[in-house]
């Protein structure tokens, strides 16, 4: 009896174990992707596996062939083998395989061996969040008294955006950051009065000049810059936490459509469901995504919640409506029954579709702001320093100094690209 045959048919059914996961990869991928270039690599790597494994077998029938059952009797009498020394009884080492070789592996399918080969590594992601101290001394002055507003009306917007963003600060300790940061405006201010109260600032050098009118007229002039600065700071800040919902909102449509994609693919292997947003949130393909979905496995694992209930919570407190009526429909698929893979593909179906045409008029429209931009930025500025130009010539209206000119038309240019750079950057998506 061959004694390598048990070592040489065990590596050549791992290597048809390897293969037979590759081959499962492949089509799981081959169900995600969309892309036609992409699946013809992919069905011409599956062909290759397919035609390998098909060598295999045969390599598998020849050597069960090479194996004998019986044992034939050996004509030398026990004593004999008895008597021979140990060192003389020599074990033949069982024969590698060179499966490469045999199944001629070309560069494509050599890298996917290579791949099934390596051991994965597990990365262990540990998040660290230091306490802001301009955050601490916020809470220490002000934190009292924003506990006692923030129950009123008036800060209700408020906590439900904090609710619905990422911005891991609670509604009184963010009522105490913007009364602490409005104060520290309020001071600032004071000082841009004091300044202007007794000096100019002009286009030409020197660039500071000492105020040489009424104090009282001049205190008219400029008093407003008290009261419009904290003004101005408050309401930057009240309004923040929306505008940061409707970026992250933004952000989570634009991934929800591949990401419903690929829960699909995973719901098709019948797996448990909450299941599916553990796949997703391990992929770190989502980040926006991300965040919510482990807020969902949070609610499970962490706090208890059944998985309907979870997605019922996370539904109301989603900054994105597609994400909350996604978990609502989910939730309701799950009690009823359903099938989830049916309710993923025509759910991904119909926020492909919305991604589409939300694509396309955002494309019409920076076709329409281009041209805006053009007349804007380019044509007016030029007939606008040409008449005032004309009119310092002819001494008519408006006199101004050239310098005092140019530097018009250069702070006016500036503000019109922030503006339009500031516009085109909120209305735009990532293409990350």
């Amino acid at each position: 009896m061959n004694e390598s045959t048990p070592t040489e048919l065990e590596e050549i059914i791992k290597k048809e174990k390897s293969i037979l996961k590759e081959i499962a990869s492949l089509m799981g991928a081959l169900k995600i992707t969309k892309d036609i270039g992409e699946k013809r690599i992919i069905s011409s790597q599956l062909k290759s596996l397919k035609s390998s494994l098909r060598e295999t077998n045969e390599n598998v029938s020849e050597v069960l062939n090479k194996k004998s059952i019986t044992k034939p009797l050996t004509s030398q009498p026990i004593s004999e083998i008895s008597e021979k020394p140990a060192e003389q009884i020599s074990v033949k080492s069982p024969k590698k395989v060179k499966l490469a070789k045999e199944m001629k592996l070309h560069g494509l399918e050599k890298e996917t061996l290579k791949r099934l080969k390596k051991k994965e590594k597990k990365v262990v992601k540990q998040k660290t969040r230091k306490p802001s101290g301009y955050i601490k001394m916020a809470n220490k002055i002000f934190f009292d008294f924003s506990t006692s507003v923030v129950n009123k009306k008036i800060f209700d917007s408020l906590k439900k955006d904090l609710v619905k963003t990422n911005l891991q600060i609670i509604p009184a300790g963010y009522i105490s950051l913007i009364l602490f940061t409005t104060l520290l405006s309020a001071v600032a201010g004071l000082f841009a009065f004091s300044f202007f109260l007794f000096f100019n600032l002009g286009a030409e050098f020197p660039f500071i000049t000492k105020v040489t009118e009424n104090l009282g007229t001049r205190f008219l002039k400029v008093f407003w810059i008290l009261f419009i600065v904290p003004l101005g700071t408050f309401f930057i800040m009240y309004i923040y936490p929306s505008l940061e919902r409707k970026s992250t909102e933004s952000r989570i449509n634009q991934e929800l459509p591949f990401a419903t994609i690929h829960m699909s693919a995973i719901s098709g292997s019948m797996v448990e469901p909450s299941k599916i947003f553990s796949i997703i949130i391990s992929t770190t393909e989502y980040p926006y995504l991300e965040k919510e979905f482990t807020k969902l496995i949070n609610k499970i694992n962490i706090q208890g919640y059944d998985f309907v209930s979870a997605l019922r919570s996370n539904a109301i407190n989603s900054p994105s409506t597609k994400l909350s009526e996604l978990f609502n429909g989910l939730a309701t698929t799950i009690n009823s029954g359903g099938s989830l893979r049916n309710f993923f593909d025509k759910r991904s179906e119909s926020l492909l579709f919305d991604y589409k045409i939300t694509r396309e008029k955002q494309t019409k429209s920076a076709e329409t702001f281009m041209d805006i931009y053009i007349s804007v930025v380019v044509a007016a500025p030029m007939i606008l320093m040409l008449l005032l130009m004309m009119m310092k010539i002819s001494g008519l209206g408006l006199s101004l100094s050239a310098s005092m000119i140019s530097l018009i038309m250069v702070l006016g240019v500036s503000m019109i690209n922030i503006l339009f750079l500031v516009f085109l950057h909120l209305k735009q998506p990532s293409e990350g």
